[in-house]
């Protein structure tokens, strides 16, 4: 009974911390994490292949008050790290195949999450919601060079906010 009852007193620890982050995060379109004045030329998806791909724009640069600030983002999730049941590292862009079809976003429209206790695979293939400690320090991976990092506390699917 006892160790019940130590099991439902952390369920509902972790239940209200994830209450308090959805009501507390800013909520941001992707747009926000662009800086007002630099203009952001998002290429169409192009299914020719890598020869017709440009660059991606590695420097597009972020938004400084953004850096340590609680927020909620959508997106879609292009796995890193996990198994066959969880993922505990992706990267979050603004639509389906990002970084998958050539050139990827703007380093500023790519964030790079960490979610130690995991994202449930099944989740991979629609938009979700990440609420999380947004950080302006970049990453670099084999998919693209990302202007943005997230330590993430809750991911949900997009219909359930």
């Amino acid at each position: 009974m006892k160790a019940f009852l130590q099991t439902c007193l952390v369920f509902f620890a972790f239940q209200s911390v994830f209450l308090h982050a959805n009501e507390n995060a800013k909520e941001l379109e992707w747009a926000d994490l662009v800086p007002k004045d630099y203009a952001i030329d998002t290429p169409d998806i192009e299914h020719i292949g890598q020869a017709l791909a440009g660059p991606q724009t590695i420097n597009a640069p972020v938004v400084d008050e953004l850096n340590g600030k609680l927020v909620k983002i959508p997106g879609f999730v292009v796995p890193l790290e996990g198994d066959d049941e969880k993922v505990t590292e992706f990267l979050l862009v603004p639509y389906f195949g990002a970084c998958v079809h050539v050139p990827p976003p703007p380093s500023n429209q790519i964030v790079y999450v960490t979610i130690p206790e995991g994202a449930p695979a099944e989740a991979m293939y629609d938009p979700i919601w990440v609420i999380g400690t947004l950080s302006t320090k970049s990453w670099s991976g084999e998919l693209a060079q990302v202007g943005y990092t997230m330590q993430g506390i809750k991911v949900a699917p997009y219909d359930d906010f």
